[in-house]
């Protein structure tokens, strides 16, 4: 898996209008989301309908509050493994929000999201932490910058607001796999 103008060729493309440049072109942390729309149901297409900005809300009650939504992140990782990528790395994707890493603040400005497939409380799948680890990986070849030590949960960088990837992300597991390969 590489990367070719900040994009993986080897995964599904669903380009978002949600981003823009990065302000400093820096790529040095990675942040790792859980998502699920509606909530606990998986492999429905309300996640790539949301980061293209073309949600029908009334398709479920619980997507009311996502109206006019804009958000965005770089890759999805779906149950089965599949990697959709949004955004290209080398641009800024809308998904830390309110974000702060070791004090510098507006996270979007420096990071990759990814984002799972899943809950807080449901275990992940080990066809996503295979492709999370292969990704990973990959965007370590890419940006030199990053290493193991600067990959967070979205829980890490905006605490009380967000708890993704949640008690279900097995966070020894992944890091074992990258020490591994």
């Amino acid at each position: 898996m590489r990367l070719h103008k900040g994009w993986i060729q080897e995964c599904r493309q669903c380009v978002s209008p949600h981003f823009n440049a990065r302000p400093n072109n820096e790529v040095s942390l990675l942040v790792i989301h859980n998502i699920s729309l509606p909530a606990g149901q998986f492999g429905l297409p309300y996640i790539d309908q949301l980061f293209q900005g073309c949600l029908d809300v009334q398709a479920d009650e619980s997507f009311c509050d996502l109206q006019g939504l804009e958000v965005s992140a770089h890759f999805l990782i779906r149950r089965d493994g599949e990697l959709v990528q949004y955004v290209s790395c080398d641009d800024r994707a809308w998904h830390a929000g309110i974000s702060t890493f070791e004090g510098r603040t507006g996270c979007n400005d420096f990071a990759i999201g990814i984002e799972l497939e899943g809950t807080d409380t449901t275990d992940y799948t080990d066809a996503q932490y295979e492709r999370l680890k292969q990704l990973t990986l990959a965007l370590f070849d890419a940006y030199p910058m990053l290493n193991r030590n600067l990959i967070v949960g979205h829980s890490d960088i905006a605490p009380g607001r967000k708890t993704d990837p949640g008690e279900s992300f097995d966070w020894d597991r992944y890091r074992a796999s990258l020490d591994e390969a």
